[in-house]
Parts: structure tokens; C-alpha cells; sequence
């Protein structure tokens, strides 16, 4: 049988429909199902309490279910990859931190791409970098953190190497263009030792350091973030202190698989932005110290990319060594 142009086309036209309407509707009816978030680190992280009070709320918005599974292990490239590969129709999520951007520096042979293979969707906030030293020290301003530096041999704790107290003190370093001495720690017991001033300054993060400042024992000189916290209205930012692209954002945010219809991305855009601004999460965000790092989709892609070349430029240009 032979057909003329007309109805070739017409019939061509009728496939392409048939093809595009199944993902059409699984888009109009999402969720229809529960669905898994993948969290790439340990549970009881700040991570993984961040997002699950995020999703919780997420999931009453939606009347689903989010299952949450923690797959730790190698900065949050194990889980990062599972999802990478995942089907992507919105029935899984990846919430992640800022060690997604820095993975392509950690781990030059990832199995997957980290911005093409992801779509983000939301930014939760960020948790400043506190730039602290022991009350005991005679130091009482970045700049004169600084000036010592330059003068003599100083040291810096981190809860290990490749960790975002690591990345947050060599952004610092480099900016301000000081040598100094890494000791990595595991976890929080690098705080310790400056506390006793057997090291001379960490970068942890505000949660993790606000007791010990209240208690008077850590002195705040400076935060990470681009803009003054919150929780410490008058401890300047390193940018304010003088030293440019010293900031380091410690956000956590939610992505997909890239190919995740755009609709589904939007609602869960919309979903979140509404979870944030709920009560009941900002009032269990409180005692995080996080703040708000709003954005669009698009700007949440470009700062993944942005940070990504950052990361490997300061990799490259200190011989940065992680574990």
C-alpha cells in the first residue's frame, strides 16, 4: 500500500504523539507512587537531618510517601551515582551537599557526570563556616589571624581531609595568601584541640561551634558565607574582612537525574519553596544555623557548575590532598 505525502506525515505526526503522551501523563499524575530520596552520607549527618525535615514536610504537601535511604561512603559519590542511573520519572531524588560540586576534583574518574547527569531543583540553605580560634589566643580579628600567619607558622584543624572544614580553610588560605599547617581530625575532635589552643583555628561549621562560643572558650573572627549569620549578626563575613572569593557555601539542596520530566521538576521546585517557608521547619532549622540560599532551578545548575571549576582550580593550584 502506498501513501502520499499528506498522510505520511499525518501518520508520523500521530507516533511522535503516541511516544510523548505515556510521559505526558505520568507527569500530570505524579506521584502516584512513594518515592525514594537518596541521601549519600551517614544518618544523623547534618545532611541527612536536614533533609528529612525537608521531605517530611514534602510529604504531607504531597499526601506521598518519601522513603529516605542513606548510602554513605566516598563523599557522597556512592549514593550520587545510584541515583545518576536511576529512572528518571520523579520517582527518585538525591539530596546532596556542596561535596556534589567538589567530587569532580575528589574523584577525577566518577562514573557519572556531575552536572550533566543531575538537574537541580532546590536549594535548602547553607550552613556558615565559622573561622574560630581559642579565647586564650591574643587574636581577636581576622586580619590579625592573618598578619601572624605571615609572620610565623600557624596551624588549622578540619574533620579530615576533603572535608568541607578542609575546603572552607584553604578558600580562606588562599584568598588572604597565608601558609599554614593542616591537621585533619576525625569529626569534631579537631574543635577540641583548638578550643585548647594546642592548634591554632578550625573553619567548622555554626552548629557544631555555637556552645562553645556562648561558653565564651571560641572566638568567632569570621563566617563562610557571602552575607553576615543569622545566629551571629556581629561577626563580619571574610569577604567583608577583606579577602575575596574566600566565602565558602556549605548549602544542601535536592537534584534528579537529569532527563526527569521538566514538570515534575517544577513541582517539586514548588513543593520545596513551600516546605521551606513552612513554621515548623524553619523553627527545626534553627538550631542548625541554617540560612536561606534561594534560587531558581536554573541558578541552583549554574552554581553546581561554577563551584565544580572553582574546586578544581584550588585543587590544582594548593595540591590539596584528600583521603
Amino acid at each position: 500500500m502506498s501513501l502520499t505525502r499528506r498522510e505520511g506525515l499525518r501518520l508520523a505526526g500521530a507516533a511522535a504523539t503516541s511516544v510523548a503522551l505515556p510521559a505526558l501523563a505520568k507527569a500530570e499524575n505524579w506521584p502516584a507512587r512513594p518515592i525514594k530520596a537518596m541521601i549519600p552520607f551517614s544518618a544523623g549527618s547534618t545532611v541527612d537531618v536536614v533533609g528529612r525535615i525537608v521531605l517530611d514536610q514534602i510529604s504531607a504537601q504531597i499526601g506521598q510517601a518519601i522513603v529516605v535511604e542513606n548510602r554513605g561512603g566516598a563523599g557522597g559519590t556512592i549514593g550520587a551515582a545510584m541515583v545518576a542511573k536511576a529512572e528518571p520519572d520523579g520517582y527518585t531524588i538525591l539530596v546532596n551537599a556542596s561535596a556534589h560540586s567538589a567530587a569532580p576534583a575528589v574523584y577525577p574518574n566518577l562514573s557519572y557526570d556531575t552536572a550533566r547527569d543531575f538537574s537541580a531543583v532546590s536549594n535548602f540553605g547553607s550552613v556558615p563556616q565559622v573561622v574560630a580560634i581559642s579565647s586564650q589566643k591574643d587574636i581577636r580579628t581576622l586580619k590579625e589571624l592573618v598578619t601572624r600567619a605571615k609572620s610565623g607558622s600557624i596551624s588549622y584543624a578540619s574533620a579530615g581531609s576533603g572535608s568541607t572544614t578542609h575546603w572552607a580553610a584553604e578558600r580562606l588560605r588562599v584568598s588572604a595568601g597565608f601558609n599554614a599547617v593542616h591537621v585533619p581530625f576525625r569529626g569534631v575532635e579537631g574543635l577540641t584541640e583548638v578550643v585548647a589552643g594546642r592548634v591554632d583555628f578550625m573553619c567548622p561549621g555554626i552548629s557544631a561551634v555555637l556552645g562553645f562560643i556562648r561558653g565564651r572558650q571560641i572566638f568567632a573572627l569570621a563566617v563562610s558565607t557571602p552575607k553576615r549569620s543569622r545566629a551571629l549578626p556581629d561577626v563580619p563575613t571574610t569577604i567583608e574582612e577583606g579577602y575575596p572569593d574566600s566565602d565558602y557555601n556549605f548549602w544542601m539542596g535536592m537534584l534528579v537525574p537529569s532527563k526527569t520530566p521538566r514538570d515534575i521538576v517544577d513541582r517539586l521546585y514548588r513543593e520545596s519553596q513551600k516546605a521551606l517557608g513552612h513554621p515548623g521547619v524553619l523553627e527545626k532549622f534553627a538550631p542548625q544555623g541554617i540560612e536561606p540560599m534561594p534560587m531558581t532551578p536554573k541558578e541552583f545548575d549554574a552554581l553546581i557548575v561554577k563551584e565544580i571549576a572553582e574546586n578544581k582550580a584550588l585543587m590544582k593550584a594548593t595540591g590539596m590532598k584528600v583521603n
